[in-house]
C-alpha cells in the first residue's frame, strides 16, 4: 500500500473543508480524526485503485493554527508531503495576509518536502460576475505563479456550485496515479475496438475521472465533471432508498452512453455517436474487458508496494 500525504490548506472561511466534504463524501464520515485541539488538523484516508491511499490533511485556517504550523509543528505538518493544495477565497479582504501564509507554506515545503506538487484553487468564483471571472482568475494566477518561484504551481478556478471543483480535483488525482499513461493507452485501444467516441474511467467512490481516451473531439471541456456530479448525486439518491447503483444506459437518435461497474475500484463510461450499435454488443465488450483492466490495476498495486 502506498500512502501519499496531501495537505489541504487555506485561511478560515476559504471553503476548503466544504469542498473536501463534497468530493470525499463517502469517506469523511467514516474515516476522519482530529490530530489535536492545539494543532487542529483533520485527516482522512481515501483509497484509490486498491493500493493508492491519499492521506488527506485538512489544516485549520484560523490564524492561531496557521502560526502554530509554521512554528512548533513545521516538521510534523510539512514533512513527506506529496501534494500541497492551497485554497484562496477570491473575495478575501485580506489578500496580502493570505499570500503571506501561502509563502510561509512554500518555505516549509521547500525545507521539508522539496519534491511536492503545488496546486492553488481560486475558490468561490461563482461570487464574481461571469464577465469578470476569467480576468480575475488570470490576475490572481499571475500573482501566485510569481510568488511561488522557484516552485512550479498549477492554479484552478473553482466553485462548489458547478463542475469546476470536480475538474480541479480530477486533475490533481490524475497526477498521483503511477501508471496512468499505460491505463490510457489501453483505454484508447478499447475505444477503437468498440468504435466509441470516448471511454472514461471513474474512481468508484468519488466518481472523479482518473483516465480517459477519445477518438472524437468534443466541444464541452467540462463534460467529464458534469457526468461525475450527476452520477454521484444519483448514487447518493439510490443509497437513500437502500438501492445500489450498478449501471446505466442513455440512448437517443444521435448517441448512446453506457456506464457500468468495471474493476473493483472503477466505473467505466462508453460513449458512441453510432446508436445503431446494439446495446448487448457494447455491454458484452465491457464485460470481456474487465479482466484485462483488472490485471492492469493489479500490476499498479504491485508497483506501489
Amino acid at each position: 500500500m502506498q500512502k501519499k500525504k496531501v495537505l489541504l490548506m487555506g485561511k478560515s472561511g476559504s471553503g476548503k473543508t466544504s469542498m473536501r466534504s463534497i468530493i470525499f463524501a463517502n469517506y469523511i464520515a467514516r474515516d476522519t480524526r482530529r490530530l489535536g485541539a492545539t494543532i487542529d488538523v483533520e485527516h482522512s484516508h481515501v483509497r484509490f485503485l486498491g493500493n493508492l491511499v491519499l492521506n488527506l490533511w485538512d489544516c485549520g485556517g484560523q490564524e492561531a493554527f496557521m502560526e502554530n504550523y509554521f512554528a512548533s509543528q513545521r516538521d510534523n505538518i510539512f514533512k513527506n508531503v506529496e501534494v500541497l493544495i492551497y485554497v484562496f477565497d477570491v473575495e478575501s479582504r485580506e489578500l496580502d495576509r493570505d499570500m503571506h501564509y501561502y509563502q510561509s507554506c512554500l518555505e516549509a515545503i521547500i525545507q521539508n518536502s522539496s519534491n511536492a506538487k503545488i496546486f492553488c484553487l481560486i475558490h468561490k468564483m461563482d461570487l464574481v460576475s461571469e464577465d469578470q471571472r476569467e480576468s480575475v482568475f488570470r490576475d490572481r494566477e499571475q500573482d501566485i505563479i510569481r510568488l511561488s518561484k522557484p516552485l512550479d504551481v498549477t492554479c484552478f478556478s473553482t466553485s462548489i456550485w458547478n463542475e469546476t471543483l470536480y475538474r480541479a480535483w480530477s486533475s490533481i488525482v490524475y497526477q498521483l496515479i503511477p501508471n496512468v499513461h499505460e491505463l490510457e493507452s489501453n483505454l484508447q485501444e478499447f475505444a477503437q475496438i468498440l468504435d466509441a467516441d470516448e471511454v472514461l474511467l471513474f474512481e468508484r467512490a468519488t466518481f472523479l475521472v482518473i483516465a480517459h481516451a477519445e477518438s472524437v473531439k468534443h466541444r464541452d471541456p467540462y463534460r467529464f465533471e458534469k457526468v461525475s456530479n450527476i452520477i454521484k448525486q444519483f448514487k447518493l439518491s439510490c443509497s437513500k432508498l437502500a438501492a445500489q447503483f450498478q449501471s446505466m444506459e442513455v440512448r437517443n437518435s444521435t448517441f448512446a452512453a453506457f456506464i457500468d461497474c468495471f474493476t473493483a475500484n472503477t466505473y467505466v463510461m462508453v460513449v458512441s455517436s453510432d446508436p445503431s450499435i446494439p446495446s448487448a454488443a457494447t455491454t458484452l465488450n465491457i464485460k470481456n474487458a474487465k479482466r484485462h483492466f483488472e490485471k492492469i490495476e493489479k500490476a499498479s498495486q504491485q508497483y506501489m508496494r
